[in-house]
């Protein structure tokens, strides 16, 4: 469950700030409620601009691993591919060859064997 995880993960990022919920949404402006339902997995992280602020408000530098990680765990958990694989052209013809995979569907190796090095290099 997506959600659940991407909830833990918020909650993890915030005890570092070492706030409890509420003082760190006062602090930073957010509505306790709403972060809450996020932490609990009851709702989505936003896109975009809010996403963001949460992510400095939690201290995260752009482009860190923690950035990424939230930012890719907003994405799946709205159910999209995150923006960053979207922007390669070459790792997006290669999706379905991924999806067939990870369905058990027969891929041919050396296909297979080209998407492997093809992440590598990204």
């Amino acid at each position: 469950m997506i959600e659940k995880k991407t909830g833990e993960y918020l909650k993890e990022l915030r005890l570092k700030t070492g706030h409890t919920l509420r003082s760190f949404c006062l602090t930073n402006g957010i509505d306790a409620g709403n972060w809450s339902k996020m932490e609990r997995g009851l709702l989505n992280l936003p896109h975009g601009d809010k996403l963001e602020k949460y992510a400095k408000a939690l201290g995260l530098t752009e482009g860190s691993n923690e950035w990424y990680e939230l930012f890719d765990l907003a994405s799946i958990s709205a159910g999209q591919i995150p923006s960053a694989v979207m922007s390669n052209e070459q790792v997006v013809s290669k999706l379905p060859i991924l999806f067939r995979t990870l369905r058990g569907q027969q891929v041919d190796s050396d296909k297979l064997d080209e998407l492997i090095e093809l992440v590598r290099r990204s």
